[in-house]
This record gives structure tokens, sequence and C-alpha cells, in this order.
């Protein structure tokens, strides 16, 4: 059994992420074992919060080159996790919209 602190890679902060913040959509790196109840338990589970839906995106790393040899970059699994309405905020995302 993972841990929620294991599951939770670390929060995705971009323009397109910060354009769903009023929406109460917030996105995380997450393991790639993962699945959506994983997911969402562990989100409910670190930041005391109720989740309505949970969507995921499995993106593959990008082709890199270094002189004459290329390579890929590590890929990575994203979630895209919505919080029912009457759920109170996360605290880390609802500092940094205001």
């Amino acid at each position: 059994m993972k841990s929620p602190y294991d599951i939770i890679k670390k929060p995705v902060l971009t323009e397109k992420t910060y354009d769903q913040f009023p929406g109460r959509t917030y996105t995380f790196e997450v393991d790639k074992t993962a699945n959506k109840i994983e997911i969402k338990k562990a989100v409910e589970e670190v930041f005391g919060v109720q989740v309505a839906s949970v969507h995921t995106i499995n993106s593959d790393g990008k082709m890199r080159r270094q002189g004459n040899s290329s390579g890929r970059t590590p890929s990575s699994k994203k979630a895209y996790v919505k919080l029912k309405e009457d759920s109170k905020g996360i605290e880390f995302f609802d500092s940094i919209s205001q």
C-alpha cells in the first residue's frame, strides 16, 4: 500500500492551471501507477477536502539531443482534481491565486 505522499508528487503550476483555480480544479503530478480512486483518496487525506472528480493524463517524455546522441526526458502522469462545491479549497493554491 502506497502512502498518499508517494502518490502525489508535486503541484503543477502553469498559466493553464492558474486559470482553473476559480473552477476549483487543481493539477498535480502523480505516481505513474496510481489510478483515479487512489489519487482521490490521497488528495482527500492530505488536504482534507472532498473530491468530485479526477481526470488523468499520461504524457510521454520529449525527445532531446545532446550532440550526436538522443534520448527522452522522463514520462509523467498528471491528475486534474475537481473539488465538490461545498468543500473548502486547498490552502496552498488559494494563497497563490490571490
